[in-house]
């Protein structure tokens, strides 16, 4: 990596922390402001939470074609603009009108940040250190995520709406101080397709479904995100309480739990996976949230004392993290890997808009689930658990030794997306 990659990367590092950081002081109290401060009802609390999963679906797809034709840079700085001015509009709203469209602009240009910055760790990066960027960058959201809503509940005031108007308004200034800050960034020059022919967009979107791997690795992500993020805040929770009589503390420890366990393990997670196969990586994960909703059903289904419930709910919850570690260096690359040159940000952005699809399905799904039929609930999960390891495993045969095993690139030049070259062919 040379020293201009290097500053380029500390900047993005940074604003991923503060991005993650504003996000933090608001995303876990939006739906008390809309549905109680503003007294705009539980219907219309619900209907902006779903606007922030329409809205990413309905940019993520032009997103991938700007960050190919623009670059990653200018699409972020837009994107920050966009979330800044609905983060401000959400905390003056006053009627469901003026909160749906601003929770539209934030949540569209929330959606828009995630790709960006991905292609910028990717264009930032070599294959040797691209690993220990994306589990940084994991690292940085969480830490960020945590001490902004750690400080936002400190400073919200239910009784009082100017409260929440300051918590959106800092939010929207994290915002334009990380435009001032990505505004420096000097991006190493990278594969663009400035001049492309008007049906180049539809030509590489057929290239990207003629990629096996890459839609194999698609429908692993939705799996992955379906059965583990999906679940976190809907049915889990709700199994959790209605099922296991888990109370709304016991419930924060297990958000804390997954966190701490995050913070604490990603690093040492990252000299583990950096010298195995991605896909055995992956299927190792499945296996680990297989055991984790094993607890989960102890902690609902078995007779244990209250405290033993308990116990086995955070460690549901601390497990999925440490699956989390181990996925943060591991998937996000291997996107990265699998694009042809000058196509990373149409890959990040269709993995981001499977994500997406993932988060807004899990909660429909598996909220009635976990909060009324508590036996299927912990099966029908813990067999998507178990099928993460099958796809994993059948995605590994699709890979390329160096797409699974990226160590092996430091001796030979290898054809990014692309079948391992003999030594000295260029790629």
């Amino acid at each position: 990596m040379t020293r201009a990659m290097g500053a380029a990367m500390r900047r993005i590092h940074v604003g991923n922390a503060l991005s993650a950081f504003g996000l933090g002081f608001t995303v876990p109290y939006l739906y008390v402001y809309v549905a109680q401060v503003r007294g705009l009802g539980a219907m219309t609390a619900g209907l902006v939470l779903a606007v922030f999963a329409v809205a990413a679906l309905v940019v993520l797809p032009f997103a991938g074609r700007a960050i190919v034709r623009r670059g990653p840079l200018p699409v972020l700085l837009a994107a920050l603009v966009t979330a800044a001015v609905g983060a401000l509009s959400l905390g003056l709203a006053g009627s469901a009108t003026t909160v749906l469209l601003a929770a539209a602009a934030l949540g569209a240009g929330q959606a828009v940040m995630q790709p960006a910055l991905a292609t910028m760790i990717v264009d930032c990066s070599t294959t040797d250190t691209r690993s220990r960027a994306f589990a940084m960058q994991f690292f940085l959201q969480n830490l960020g995520l945590g001490v902004g809503g750690l400080i936002g509940g400190h400073l919200v005031d239910t009784t009082r709406v100017d409260s929440f108007t300051l918590l959106f308004a800092i939010e929207a200034a994290m915002f334009l101080l990380l435009v001032g800050v990505m505004a420096t960034v000097r991006m190493p020059r990278s594969p663009r397709i400035d001049q492309a022919p008007a049906g180049s967009a539809k030509g590489s979107w057929k290239q990207l479904l003629g990629n096996r791997a890459m839609v194999q690795l698609c429908v692993l992500g939705f799996v992955l995100f379906f059965a583990c993020y999906g679940q976190f805040e809907s049915g889990l929770s709700a199994y959790g309480v209605e099922a296991a009589g888990i109370s709304t503390s016991a419930l924060g420890t297990a958000l804390a739990a997954n966190t701490l366990m995050i913070v604490v393990a990603q690093f040492a997670v990252l000299k583990f996976v950096e010298r195995r196969r991605r896909s055995r990586v992956i299927a190792a994960v499945g296996l680990i949230w297989a055991v984790a909703w094993v607890a989960a059903g102890y902690a609902g289904l078995g007779h244990g004392s209250r405290e033993m419930a308990t116990a086995a709910f955070v460690s549901t919850y601390a497990l999925f993290g440490l699956g989390e570690a181990m996925l943060s260096p591991t998937v996000a690359p291997l996107v990265a890997d699998l694009a042809p040159s000058g196509l990373a940000g149409q890959y990040n952005s269709v993995f981001a808009l499977v994500k997406q699809l993932a988060l807004a399905v899990g909660p429909a799904v598996g909220g009635p689930l976990g909060a009324s039929l508590h036996a299927p609930y912990i099966v029908t999960f813990l067999l998507f658990s178990l099928a993460i390891s099958v796809l994993a495993v059948r995605l590994g045969r699709q890979l390329t030794a160096v797409q699974d095993q990226p160590w092996l690139g430091r001796s030979r030049v290898v054809a990014r997306g692309g079948a391992a070259e003999p030594v000295g062919a260029e790629a």
